[in-house]
């Protein structure tokens, strides 16, 4: 079996989490036995215990990034590293709920669990992202770089302008509006959709003007050309359209590969947008949760 982040050293860190997981329920559960004063809470000394616990675990966490620079570093494998940050993560969701017992209001401290609860899950994502898109992205591939797939469409859009100045002026003006309307990428949001905002230029008829319309997948142009084909007069017409509809069908296919690359690419980097920036804002709360705990409490 590949050793990945999860089962790295026989799930080393999994283990260790479970001992974390066992000795924070076990601190927990102290609170139910001798003489009580006071409910669950943070403000117990084991409720300190846990809360000291989980703010050592935030900090200690996000040292992940700057271990990840230090290339010479040899405070153990970033891999191992990562391991560790994926399961001690999670065990810290648990040792940060039992360390406020549940209790929540409009504050500070719970603004704090929240955005605990937001980098957790957003790393949740991050570890999906991680272990199954970039098969996904190598299966696409299959060999060929998005740049040679940039290439040879930009070889295609000058065959099919080549191949379109044989043609009326009605279908030369249909086929360059397909190629000058087309659109690949666009806002993040738009990657992320890979949704195809390509238009077409429709020739009018002699009472109507020329029109607009969405040229998603190539579809318009691709059915322009079939329908023209049995009308053709001339072998020679025929041939051209027969050349450009082969030409648009590759275009079709390579501005589909083009995109899905896009948006699988945007899909593995797009929660680190959220994921690091939230841990920032924790790392703040969780200093003014500190400061207010000592001072006020």
């Amino acid at each position: 079996m590949r050793e990945s982040l999860l089962n790295w050293r026989d799930y080393r860190y999994l283990k260790a989490s479970l001992l974390v997981l066992l000795a924070s329920v076990a601190v927990y559960a102290s609170q139910h036995f001798g003489q009580l004063t006071q409910p669950p809470n943070g403000g117990t000394w084991q409720g300190y215990v846990l809360g000291t616990a989980g703010a050592l675990l935030i900090v200690w966490l996000s040292l992940l990034g700057l271990r990840k620079r230090r290339y010479r570093s040899n405070l153990g494998t970033v891999q191992g590293w990562a391991s560790a940050h994926v399961y001690l993560g999670t065990m810290l969701l648990v040792i940060a709920t039992l360390h406020c017992a549940l209790q929540f209001g409009f504050n500070v401290h719970t603004l704090a669990y929240v955005l605990m609860c937001l980098v957790i899950f957003s790393g949740f994502y991050g570890l999906y992202a991680y272990l199954h898109l970039p098969g996904r992205v190598v299966a696409l591939e299959a060999g060929v770089a998005q740049e040679d797939r940039m290439e040879e469409l930009a070889r295609v859009d000058v065959r099919i302008r080549e191949a379109s100045s044989r043609c009326d002026a009605n279908l030369q003006s249909l086929v360059i509006s397909a190629l000058d309307l087309t659109r690949v990428g666009g806002s993040a949001w738009q990657q992320l959709m890979a949704r195809d905002r390509s238009r077409v230029t429709v020739p009018g008829g002699r009472e109507q003007q020329a029109r607009t319309v969405s040229n998603s997948g190539q579809a318009v142009v691709i059915e322009h050309l079939s329908s023209r084909i049995p009308d053709a007069r001339k072998q020679s017409e025929a041939e051209v359209l027969n050349e450009l509809l082969a030409l648009f069908g590759r275009r079709q296919v390579l501005l589909q590969q083009l995109r899905r690359e896009v948006q699988l690419r945007g899909l593995l980097k797009i929660w680190l947008y959220f994921h690091i920036p939230l841990t920032m804002a924790l790392l703040v709360a969780l200093l003014v949760h500190i400061l207010s705990v000592f001072i006020y409490w």
